[in-house]
């Protein structure tokens, strides 16, 4: 490869990529490297509540048969859980998946099944007696509080639909900004267990508009659930704004919704994919209160350094480690290769930029590729105009098509010299105009 002059980037590391790996998640401390099998219940201490359970499903139903072990360890803990709780309906789609695999102890306890729903139905007629009667005698603030049991219970229940109806309704009776706030965080708990995202992204908006009332803690809560908005959504890079702007107040305090290993994760993937150089200097490396998030996930503060230093063997490498792990999380499993492509396209991108002309057969061998798959990737980024170059594919070389700088001045020369002369006759004209007055004045009333 011959050096060009823009060599200010030290890109002369050999690049690969490693093999993908099956069926593991992303770890509760820092995630897993390759070989490792997920430590299940040191990833379910990160969660609490409903996700907790539904993570510990989503491992379970996702890991498959090529990993039984984790898959009963997943359900076992799931069934341990639900136990703790009122959720009946989990609680018999659980036993259905443990199929009896697990022993006597694991098997349907429908007296305790049983019990739990007569004392919903007996709860839940209180509810309604003590509604019915704040709403007789118009006492707003225990009209909201019924409604906001009301909501508590169904959630508790399972009845995800019936929870966001009446936590809703908790809105024309708030009387104050942290009754609106705490409204709205009832609202998007419910609304990301239902994976409706555009109702998350409103009542995060309408949380921001009250920012008199918002603690630290509260901004980096609706940071992060604005930032599983986007992702859903694949707006990579307002995720990424988004889970760079979580403060490190979020700790462990949103543990119903999602951990601080996963804002690391996410938001640095999402960098990754659609951040520049700089902004990835500015805004992730060189982010304190991000950086503690990082701590938590040392592979993934480690591949965004590398990545940043063109060290994109070993970047990759940590890449291909995480990507059982990460196709096995309830938030990103769907996004994991679009995030993957991008961010290697980058790296392709950032491999020949320094370069006049680059050999294909020693760049397929750095990228772990063929020669033929690589130039339809080279293909690919010169056809979106990503990469200026040209491929000679019978010697295998791929040559850069810089910009001729002297034809490009002269050009730009040109165009200066044809406003010039535009602007001039446009003041003679005026001047004209005016010598023998012929521009018109402006009537005064």
């Amino acid at each position: 490869m011959e050096g060009d002059d823009d060599s200010s980037n030290p890109m002369m590391d050999e690049i690969t990529a490693a093999d993908d790996g099956n069926g593991e998640h992303k770890r509760s401390r820092p995630i897993i490297s390759s070989g490792e099998q997920l430590d299940v219940e040191a990833y379910a201490a990160l969660y609490s509540g409903r996700t907790k359970v539904v993570r510990l499903m989503f491992i379970a139903d996702h890991c498959g048969e090529s990993n039984p072990s984790m898959q009963l360890e997943a359900l076992r803990m799931a069934y341990d859980e639900i136990k703790k709780g009122e959720n009946t309906q989990l609680y018999r789609e659980v036993v259905q998946k443990i199929g009896g695999r697990l022993g006597p102890a694991y098997e349907m306890d429908s007296a305790w099944a049983d019990a739990v729903d007569r004392r919903a139905e007996q709860r839940k007629e209180k509810l309604e007696n003590e509604l019915n009667a704040y709403r007789t005698n118009l006492i707003k603030e225990s009209i909201r509080m019924g409604y906001n049991d009301f909501g508590d219970f169904y959630y508790s229940h399972g009845h995800l639909a019936d929870a966001f109806k009446n936590y809703v309704r908790t809105r024309d009776y708030c009387t104050t900004s942290k009754h609106v706030i705490h409204m709205c965080l009832n609202a998007i708990l419910v609304s990301i267990e239902m994976g409706q995202f555009s109702h998350v992204s409103s009542y995060v908006t309408k949380a921001e508009q009250t920012s008199e009332a918002r603690d630290p803690v509260t901004s980096a809560k609706l940071r992060a659930a604005a930032g599983l908005a986007h992702l859903e959504s694949k707006k990579y890079k307002l995720a990424a704004r988004k889970f760079l702007e979580t403060g490190s107040e979020l700790g462990n305090n949103y543990s119903e919704v999602i951990a601080s290993q996963d804002v690391a994760t996410y938001g640095g993937l999402c960098a990754l994919a659609s951040f520049d150089r700089t902004e990835l200097k500015n805004k992730v490396i060189n982010n304190s209160s991000f950086r503690n998030f990082l701590e938590l996930v040392p592979e993934v503060r480690e591949l965004i350094n590398d990545f940043y230093s063109s060290h994109y063997a070993s970047c990759l490498e940590y890449l291909g480690n995480l990507k059982s792990n990460l196709l096995l999380d309830i938030h990103l499993h769907d996004h994991v290769e679009t995030l993957y492509d991008q961010i290697r396209h980058k790296a392709i991108i950032q491999y020949t930029h320094p370069f006049v002309s680059v050999d294909l057969r020693m760049m397929a061998d750095a990228f772990k590729t063929t020669i033929g798959g690589l130039e339809k990737e080279l293909e690919v980024l010169i056809t979106d105009n990503q990469i200026q170059a040209r491929i000679d594919s019978h010697n295998k070389i791929l040559y850069a098509r810089h910009t001729d700088q002297r034809n490009t001045t002269f050009q730009r020369v040109l165009q200066t010299g044809n406003e010039f002369d535009r602007d001039v006759r446009a003041m003679l004209l005026r001047a004209s105009l005016i010598k023998h007055e012929f521009s018109q004045k402006q009537s005064r009333k």
